[in-house]
């Protein structure tokens, strides 16, 4: 018998699909991460928290999609960085051009996320969650242009 609570996430095998089907039918991934102290990106490019990468074979070099992270490396500003984000950070992945794709639950916070600043994010102020009718809190998904 399975012991469901061991069982592995959803969200990289999900990731990874619509990765695959976004590159499959032309379209080009994005996805959208909420940043904390163990995502690694430019901290210059983070807005309310969160952070949206393209994450197209064109966009990116190296690219890995790992059950623990998205790994890759890509130019910003004409300066190449290494990107690392733990799956647990994305909270959605979609085709730029229409917009389809997938949200997730955003993570939990963790004790240390309140007492850590992350460098270069002090002027970023928290986003208070959204609340649903049923008094809890749901993802949101932005479509930037």
């Amino acid at each position: 018998m399975i012991n469901i609570s061991q069982s592995t996430s959803t969200r990289p095998y999900l990731v990874r699909a619509l990765h695959e089907w976004c590159t499959d039918n032309g379209f080009t991934p994005y996805v959208a991460v909420l940043v904390d102290e163990t995502v690694q990106v430019p901290r210059e490019y983070v807005n309310n928290g969160e952070i949206v990468l393209n994450v197209s074979f064109d966009a990116t070099s190296g690219m890995q999609l790992s059950n623990e992270f998205i790994q890759f490396k890509a130019r910003f500003g004409g300066v190449a960085r290494e990107i690392v984000v733990p799956m647990g950070r994305v909270i959605a992945i979609y085709a730029k051009e229409n917009g389809q794709g997938m949200a997730f639950p955003a993570p939990a916070p963790t004790p240390t996320e309140a007492a850590v600043t992350v460098p270069g994010t002090s002027d970023i102020p928290p986003e208070p969650p959204a609340s649903s009718p049923t008094g809890g809190t749901r993802p949101q998904l932005k479509r930037v242009k």
